[in-house]
């Protein structure tokens, strides 16, 4: 998770990606919960791959791996030299059966892990595979070959960034044979080369397929997945004991967080909304918003609203970061 997130701006100015929440919780947590819960074996140790985040982000993450009861180690890769490159900087870490994910994507799924295979590659199959680092297969369900972006169609089942890896420190030798010897593709070190050098080595890589891929990749495809998750939630507290709501309807699926406040409005269906924030004379639909915000006379939908945010106005759809004020007078 140590990337920019340039295409999520300006919510990530202020934030990491991978923390900002979704359906009341980081996007990071509910990645990581969702491996933890297909694990056969307790999970003993959640490492995450950073920039320079600050003292408060690594402790908030530090309190989500131990919260599932493992140990939190934090690593940082200072320069963005690529996927290979940024899971070597975990190194210390690579033994014995490794998980990796990158934490911009989320997903749905209804199986236990396969911790006998030597590794697993999780693929969801898409439309238009053209965007996408995809996979071939044989008739056993093992990979064949990887190819990103193909221009021609070769296979639509693209690789959604979750991976199992038997051993650990085998992972850990492919990825630093690629650094010594330079393997670079575009100036970064890429994954998929050590895979490939693995698996012609005989290492068996299994597809893994999940019910559902949820991006959160940009303001809209989290939007998307703030809903897919909302109408997931099934046995989820969604609305805190705490809400306070006046003269107003709450279209269900909804969360929303402590202490918030609710007057003279129609609130969903699909809105997140965090803790200590005041919304009035207002109708959201399809909307993220986040802690200590206060809204006034809008109708907003297709929206993410960052933390201490003061908006008064009517404007359908935003994308505001936090610490911003706009007054729109109408």
């Amino acid at each position: 998770m140590a990337g920019m997130g340039k295409r999520m701006r300006p919510h990530t100015l202020t934030i990491p990606k991978p923390l900002i929440p979704v359906a009341g919780k980081p996007i990071v947590q509910r990645l990581a919960e969702d491996i933890v819960k297909l694990s056969q074996e307790k999970v003993e140790e959640i490492a995450f791959i950073i920039g320079d985040f600050g003292t408060e982000v690594e402790a908030r993450l530090i309190a989500i791996a131990e919260k599932l009861g493992a140990k939190g180690k934090i690593y940082y890769q200072h320069e963005p030299l690529g996927t290979a490159h940024a899971i070597l900087c975990a190194q210390d870490s690579l033994e014995g059966k490794v998980t990796v994910a990158f934490a911009d994507t989320l997903f749905k799924a209804d199986f236990v892990l396969d911790e006998s295979k030597d590794g697993i590659i999780w693929v969801h199959e898409v439309d238009d595979p053209s965007a996408f680092g995809v996979v071939k297969t044989n008739e056993k369900d093992i990979i064949t070959d990887f190819i990103e972006k193909p221009k021609e169609f070769i296979s639509n089942k693209a690789i959604i960034g979750i991976y199992y890896f038997k051993d650990g420190a085998y992972l850990k030798t492919e990825l630093q044979y690629l650094i010594d010897h330079k393997v670079i593709k575009s100036n970064e070190y890429q994954l998929t080369d050590a895979l490939q050098n693995m698996m012609k080595k005989g290492t068996a890589f299994s597809v893994g397929r999940v019910k559902e891929w949820l991006d959160c990749g940009n303001k809209d495809a989290t939007v998307i997945t703030n809903r897919r998750l909302l109408e997931n939630s099934t046995g989820e507290k969604l609305v805190s004991d705490t809400v306070k709501i006046t003269n107003s309807i709450i279209n269900q699926p909804c969360f929303i967080g402590e202490n918030v406040e609710i007057i003279n409005s129609i609130i969903g269906p699909h809105v997140s909304i965090g803790e200590n924030s005041k919304i009035s004379h207002s109708i959201l639909t399809d909307a993220i918003i986040q802690t200590n915000t206060h809204i006034i006379n809008a109708n907003i939908d297709n929206s993410m609203i960052g933390n201490y945010v003061e908006y008064k106005g009517d404007i359908n759809e935003l994308s505001i970061g936090d610490f911003t004020t706009i007054n729109y007078n109408v």
